[in-house]
């Protein structure tokens, strides 16, 4: 697909690192599956990766906890 941000590069499969941060809590996830930009780096996740996202940083906010870095690993179906 174009870039929407660029439009000058075409997106390849490969990864990037995205950040949560809510309330004091901060969560990185490295590793995570996303269309990239050849010519900006732009990266887009799709749908499901970014629920798997979304129910992991529900999963991991405790409170106390500051900040949380894992690799990114797709819960078994």
């Amino acid at each position: 697909m174009s870039c929407i941000i660029c439009h000058q590069g075409e997106t390849q499969p490969g990864t990037t690192t995205t950040t949560f941060s809510r309330d004091g809590f901060t969560l990185v996830v490295q590793g995570v599956p996303a269309e990239v930009c050849e010519n900006c780096g732009e990266a887009y996740i799709d749908e499901a990766t970014t629920e798997e996202l979304l129910r992991l940083a529900r999963e991991l906010r405790q409170p106390g906890t500051g900040v949380v870095v894992r690799d990114y690993s797709p819960a078994a179906a």
